[in-house]
């Protein structure tokens, strides 16, 4: 357990003294010794501890290297004695980082942060003694008075907080083509599950070979989550994680034959695929529809394309009315070697200029209440009121309601599930998956 802030500074005045008394040394250099001490430490606070300070995530490329590149700028103006050292690992929703992190943590090899998706996530780490409290941290943020209580509530366990969020993403939101809906006549936004098929049918008979663009297997559990949440509702949809939901109930028995129908409106993809690729068939027009997380709005930036004219969005029908939650973020490793440079990064990942910078470029929302709006384009506006007043509910594929472990289980049954098309089997390995992850 690390000391807090304040506990620090008391043993750190008290060793001064025992060490002025030791060596015999006299008033005047104390008070000098001390001067300079303190001189020092402000510079310190100033301009940071000094030294490398590495940071492990899997923004390696598109629109997430971009608002991590725009968050180091923050950081090395906040920080100008620290060099950032970007230790990124290329892969979708972190599959590739994750195993290579895990690795390094084993080896007794960490870095000085590392992201990791608020929430459930986050379990194995903590159980394993691999990341330290850092509720200082977030009190010298402002805490609850700038973070919103769904948001810490969701990342605090059994009271400690071993993360700082960097910002919420919405994971239920149709990206659409309106060129392409016009032409397949339809003109409304789906209301449920069957409404939506109906829709995708139209598309398909207007001559788009492939209605709904996926990529690999994470995509297709994103897509999944959001079918679940849609069918099951948030309340049962919430009870799948803790046990009061079974897995072969009715309503995910439901969102299973849901999910053979969407697929077989989808594009043929393979396991390792990214979301990039799905996203620009939205805007090359060979898709109507993609799922995907709100990160999605920087590839359209990135391509030019005009919010509410060259693509349109909504919630997965069925989920109006609810936000399905996930939140990047940055911990302390135990054993990081520059523990003072991590916590200098974390404090900018958590300040207001930090996260105004990234999720601008990023696409995604504050995770801080305090950030001035006024400067997000539409789609963020809207996902900051939904957040605000929608129902919360917890995304599977990005770490927010399972451990790495029970996703771990999920994503292989979906894989075999997206090859064979077999729900009997799928709803057992989920079931199954449940039953170990729940004990």
């Amino acid at each position: 357990m690390r000391r807090t802030r304040t506990s620090a500074a008391v043993i750190g005045i008290a060793a001064l003294s025992l060490a002025a008394c030791a060596t015999g040394t006299t008033s005047d250099s104390a008070d000098d010794t001390t001067t300079a001490a303190s001189t020092e430490t402000q510079e310190q606070m100033e301009g940071g501890a000094g030294g490398e300070v590495g940071v492990f995530t899997w923004w390696a490329d598109g629109s997430e290297k971009v608002g991590l590149d725009a968050m180091v700028g923050v950081f090395n103006e906040q920080f100008p004695n620290d060099t950032f050292v970007n230790l990124a690992v290329a892969g979708g929703a972190g599959t590739n980082a994750k195993a290579k992190l895990a690795s390094d943590l084993e080896n007794g090899n960490p870095p000085d942060s590392f992201q990791g998706h608020a929430g459930a996530e986050l379990t194995d780490y903590i159980v394993n003694s691999q990341v330290e409290p850092v509720n200082d941290v977030i009190e010298e943020l402002g805490g609850s008075s700038v973070f919103p209580q769904d948001l810490l509530d969701r990342i605090t366990v059994e009271g400690n907080i071993y993360s700082v969020p960097s910002n919420i993403h919405r994971s239920n939101v149709v990206w659409a083509n309106p060129t392409v809906l016009e032409a397949a006549g339809v003109t409304e936004t789906p209301g449920d599950m069957d409404a939506w098929l109906a829709d995708m049918q139209k598309v398909k008979d207007s001559g788009v070979e492939t209605p709904l663009s996926i990529g690999g297997t994470w995509t297709v559990v994103h897509l999944f989550e959001n079918v679940l949440l849609a069918d099951l509702g948030p309340e049962d949809y919430a009870g799948l994680f803790d046990g009061s939901t079974p897995w072969d109930s009715e309503g995910v028995q439901t969102a299973v034959d849901h999910m053979t129908q969407l697929l077989a409106f989808a594009n043929n993809a393979s396991s390792g695929d990214d979301w990039v690729a799905p996203t620009d068939m939205v805007i090359d027009g060979t898709a109507a529809y993609n799922v995907m997380g709100d990160w999605a709005v920087g590839q359209f930036n990135s391509r030019d394309q005009v919010d509410g004219e060259d693509y349109v969005y909504f919630p997965v029908p069925g989920t109006d009315g609810v936000f399905n939650f996930l939140a990047d973020s940055f911990t302390l490793p135990v054993g990081a070697p520059n523990p003072e440079g991590s916590k200098d990064w974390l404090r900018t990942v958590g300040s207001v200029d930090g996260q105004q910078a990234f999720n601008l470029a990023k696409g995604s929302i504050p995770a801080r209440t305090d950030v001035p709006s006024d400067d997000f384009p539409t789609y963020q506006q809207t996902a900051i009121e939904s957040f605000a007043n929608d129902t919360i509910a917890s995304s599977i594929a990005h770490g927010a309601a399972v451990p790495l472990a029970w996703l771990d289980d999920i994503s292989t049954a979906t894989a075999k599930f997206y090859s064979s098309k077999d729900g009997t089997v799928y709803v057992t390995d989920l079931t199954a998956a449940a039953d170990k992850a729940l004990g």
